[in-house]
């Protein structure tokens, strides 16, 4: 169970990497949202087992670290404001 939420979580995880950094900006923003999306659409396609559900779980919890740990890590983007975390990125 842990592996696989890991595995989903790492999936996303190199998703918003790859994004463009303004990109990435802006989806972090909206945080929240992203975490809220996550969580859902891994429940959804992992419900009907104990195992999927918890994955799904692990996933969505991960998740939610990451993008409020590199929110305040990097900042976000806010219309055409860039408000810097602790780490100030040229954008």
């Amino acid at each position: 169970m842990l592996t696989t939420g890991f595995t989903i979580f790492l999936g996303v995880a190199l998703i918003l990497a790859k994004l463009p950094r303004r990109t990435m900006l802006r989806v972090l923003k909206h945080d929240l949202l992203l975490d809220v999306a996550v969580s859902l659409i891994t429940l959804l396609i992992h419900w009907g087992t104990f195992s999927g559900v918890m994955a799904a779980t692990v996933a969505g919890l991960l998740t939610s670290v990451a993008t409020s740990t590199l929110k305040r890590l990097v900042g976000y983007i806010d219309g055409d404001k860039y408000w810097p975390g602790r780490l100030r990125l040229d954008v």
